[in-house]
Formats: C-alpha cells, structure tokens, sequence
C-alpha cells in the first residue's frame, strides 16, 4: 500500500467575497495569517500570455489575481515560485451575488482563556461587528459577522 492512499487530504476554506482582497486583509489581520504573494506567478503568465491584463490588480504595491486571494498560517510551508501555501489557508474568490442567508459553515476563534473581549474588540477595530453574545450552559462566546456579513464566533 502506498503511503499516499494514507496520507491527509490538503485543503483551502474557498469563502465567496464582493471584495475578495478586502477580505484577505480583514482575515489575515483577524487571524494574524499572511497574505500570499503571488506576483511571481502572475508576472509569468502575463509574460506567456496566459494571463490577459483584466484579470489582475495592484495588491500592495505587487500584481495579483483580480478574483482571487488566499490568506495563510505564517509557519506553513508555501510554494516560492507560486506564492501558494501548502498548509492552513483561506481563499477568498470573487462572485456577483451578495451574502443573503446564514453560514452553513463557519470559523470559532479562540484567543486563550481571558482574552475573548479584548479579541472582540480588536476584530470591531478591523471592520468586524458584533451580532449577540450567547451563554449557555456549555459555554459562552460572542457571534460576530465580518465585513461582508460572514458569520463567525469568538470563544
């Protein structure tokens, strides 16, 4: 049996976004996860043709996927000639139509014992907003929505 029918499957969290670099930079500020930089990737396939110029944009100063941006954990491993993480990230694709019902899936934060209303405040600085505050017997947690809306909690 080879060891690749055993390993764990890779994945990325696809969110759909009106402003998918916004959402990149409200999310890897939220997470303190970095941006991906894919300049390299985009630069070569402009420089093949592969790539028509509509489909990008100035990213912090670098060029990037117009509809695509992905955030990632600081300490994985990422790819160098494409700017693509190899570990924990999110990957924010732009679509036409906005947020209209509740997640089906959502992230919970947990910042440490003690630090739930410091986090919340510091995500309401980002751009994030405060929807209720739950107790229940099982625990306590605020649910927040980020800046388009998307529902997520913090423990």
């Amino acid at each position: 049996m080879s060891t690749h029918s055993t390993a764990p499957v890779h994945w990325k969290l696809v969110i759909d976004a009106a402003d998918p670099h916004a959402q990149a930079d409200f999310w890897a500020a939220a997470l303190r996860y970095a941006a991906e930089d894919n300049s390299a990737l985009v630069e070569r396939l402009l420089s093949l043709g592969a790539l028509p110029g509509e489909a990008t944009v100035e990213y912090h100063g670098r060029p990037a996927f117009r509809d695509l941006i992905a955030v990632r954990h600081p300490d994985d491993p990422h790819d160098p000639d494409t700017g693509t993480g190899l570990g924990r990230r999110l990957l924010f694709q732009r679509v036409p139509e906005a947020k209209t019902t509740k997640n089906r899936l959502h992230l919970d934060l947990h910042p440490g014992d003690g630090r739930r209303a410091d986090e919340v405040a510091r995500l309401e600085a980002l751009g994030a907003s405060v929807l209720r505050e739950v107790t229940e017997p099982g625990g306590a947690w605020v649910v927040m929505a980020d800046p388009e809306g998307n529902e997520f909690c913090v423990h």
